[in-house]
């Protein structure tokens, strides 16, 4: 016995059985197969944005903050060309995205045949996606998509990119009845892979002799759900946890072993557990550039490193380890927990955490003093805090913007995981608004904040469109300083000049309006609590635009040093090059 489907509908019943809930992006006339398809089932909902780079960034949050796949879609051409910066969104932080494009009818494409439109979307996809393919006949549609998804779930995961001509998604096949009864376990690996049993011994026998031991917190570890594992190790090890940005919550920002999260824009207590830990556990970390100095990752190679991580290719670049676990980071922590019990004894330093946490308390005692100013416009520490003041428990909190970000970073106060958002692996101004909206239709009982910059928000404001028609009431927060500030300042400290950094005169308060949202002008710091709470009795997307002005992070000095990595070796003349 067998079934008649189209390949849009035989791809659309892939996507039930992977219990995928959402699919963003623009309609378009050679995907009407497709929309046709989803728009059968109550269970697939549609969200339309306004570019067809929103959609990828939307399907990134949405795994961001559930662990569920979501679906980007984009027309042929110029929509598959859009789509690509979201692409990159997701490719650069390790979040899968099942990425859908069309082409034109076989007859006229790969190759091409100088239609208008053409693009050979798979080339142009390549470098930002995990895996791609064209599905050539709708007959292979259902082990073509579930290869995609399975390539995209397993290992380091990703985006990965189906290019359909629209004839293949209209070309009717017949597929066995029992087609679309395969679960996921039959075709991709859902289990956890367990590390190396010598390599389990070795680590613990290397953290019994730590002094000084230092958890870095990864990305992987929010993807396998080990919050809970390592903040049992810090306890047992009595040590601090950094989180990297991608691991915001880990630990809460009110734990014992909290001392900063971010990586270096987390200022000078970072530095300093670096610089005198002994050994350190890295465990779903990848050591990007958020973590180095002009000397590379503050890993150094004088450090005996346990690194855990289930991409192989990230073990031993580029921080070498002493230790190395290929494997799920909570299956890896569970053995390492079971290993460290019954008699296992640490000789860790009394004062090792207690040292690093009044490093931590001298540095919060810096922001506030800090916060006066007679200039114009709330000092951007001053308003970060009112933000937290202002803030529900279980809110979920979008930071966008370059350095608006590290304002956010330090002073948001976090708890759990997948509640607060960076995108540090791209580092994409504006992905801030696409990312919260998916937040708010994955959680629409939460309020969902995006923090942001004015030079940020100009990227995607057109998204409040989308919010407005969808009903999705996302608080926007802007610190607007009218200017590219951190470039500004560069421009000047460097070379004395300043060129196209201005973005004055922009009423943001009044876009919104034009939206349909809420928006409100806020000048002083105690504006923003009671603005906060009318723009979320006004039952809309809301805008605050806030007029700070442009104050240096505490952490610049240190995001300088970074910056300067490689450089500095060709420099004879540098101090650093000498350390």
């Amino acid at each position: 016995m067998s079934q008649e489907l189209n390949g849009a509908q035989a791809l659309v019943r892939v996507l039930l059985g992977e219990a995928v809930r959402h699919v963003y992006g623009i309609v378009g006339g050679k995907l009407s197969p497709l929309l046709h398809a989803i728009s059968r089932y109550p269970q697939l909902r549609f969200i339309g944005t306004r570019h067809e780079g929103a959609g990828p960034m939307m399907a990134a949050a949405s795994f961001a903050g559930t662990g569920q796949l979501a679906v980007a879609i984009a027309e042929m051409g110029p929509g598959g060309l859009n789509m690509i910066s979201g692409l990159g969104v997701a490719f650069n932080n390790n979040l899968p995205v099942l990425a859908i494009t069309t082409n034109q009818h076989r007859a006229a494409a790969y190759p091409h045949s100088g239609m208008f439109m053409d693009l050979d979307t798979v080339a142009v996809s390549r470098p930002v996606v995990k895996w791609n393919a064209v599905v050539h006949d709708a007959r292979r549609m259902p082990e073509i998509a579930r290869r995609a998804i399975r390539e995209a779930l397993s290992g380091r995961p990703g985006p990965v990119h189906l290019d359909i001509p629209q004839d293949v998604l209209g070309q009717v096949c017949h597929f066995p009845d029992d087609e679309f009864d395969l679960v996921p376990q039959r075709y991709r690996p859902v289990g956890r892979v367990r590390p190396d049993a010598r390599a389990v011994l070795d680590a613990a026998t290397l953290l019994a002799k730590a002094h000084r031991p230092l958890i870095v917190a990864g990305g992987g570890v929010v993807a396998s759900d080990a919050a809970g594992q390592v903040r049992e190790l810090a306890r047992r090890l009595n040590c601090p946890v950094i989180p990297t940005q991608m691991a915001l919550g880990v630990v809460p920002s009110d734990s014992a072993h909290f001392i900063g999260h971010g990586g270096l824009i987390a200022g000078a207590p970072i530095k300093e557990a670096f610089a005198d830990a002994d050994v350190i556990l890295s465990v779903g970390c990848r050591w990007s550039s958020w973590m180095w100095d002009e000397n590379g990752p503050l890993a150094r190679r004088s450090h005996k490193i346990i690194a855990i991580n289930l991409d192989p290719s990230a073990l031993g670049h580029p921080a070498v380890h002493q230790v190395a676990m290929q494997a799920d980071a909570r299956a890896a922590l569970d053995e390492l927990l079971d290993a460290t019990a019954n008699g296992w004894r640490s000789g860790v330093e009394a004062g090792w955490l207690p040292r690093l946490k009044a490093s931590r308390a001298r540095y919060d005692e810096g922001f506030a003093a800090s916060t006066a100013t007679p200039a114009p416009g709330m000092h951007p520490a001053a308003l970060a805090r009112e933000i937290a003041r202002a803030l529900p428990h279980d809110a979920l909190v979008v930071y966008d913007g370059g350095h608006t970000s590290f304002w956010s970073n330090d002073l948001t106060p976090v708890q759990e995981v997948r509640t607060r958002f960076h995108e540090p692996g791209m580092s994409h101004l504006g992905f801030g608004l696409p990312y919260a909206l998916a937040l708010k239709a994955e959680w629409p009982e939460r309020l969902v904040v995006l923090v942001t910059g004015d030079g940020s928000f100009g990227f995607t404001m057109n998204e409040l469109d989308t919010a407005r028609r969808y009903g999705l009431p996302v608080l926007t927060v802007i610190h607007n300083n009218e200017a590219w500030g951190i470039i500004r300042a560069g421009q000047k400290n460097a070379l004395d000049f300043e060129l196209g950094t201005s973005l004055g005169g922009t009423d943001y308060a009044a876009i919104a309006k034009g939206f349909g949202c809420h928006g409100e002008r806020v000048d002083k710091a105690q504006e923003v609590g009671p603005a906060i709470d009318r723009a979320i009795a006004s039952g809309l997307p809301a805008v605050l635009d806030c007029r700070t002005h442009f104050v240096p992070h505490p952490a610049m000095p240190m995001f300088g040093s970074m910056n300067r990595y490689g450089f500095a070796a060709l420099d004879p003349s540098t101090s650093e090059s000498h350390h």
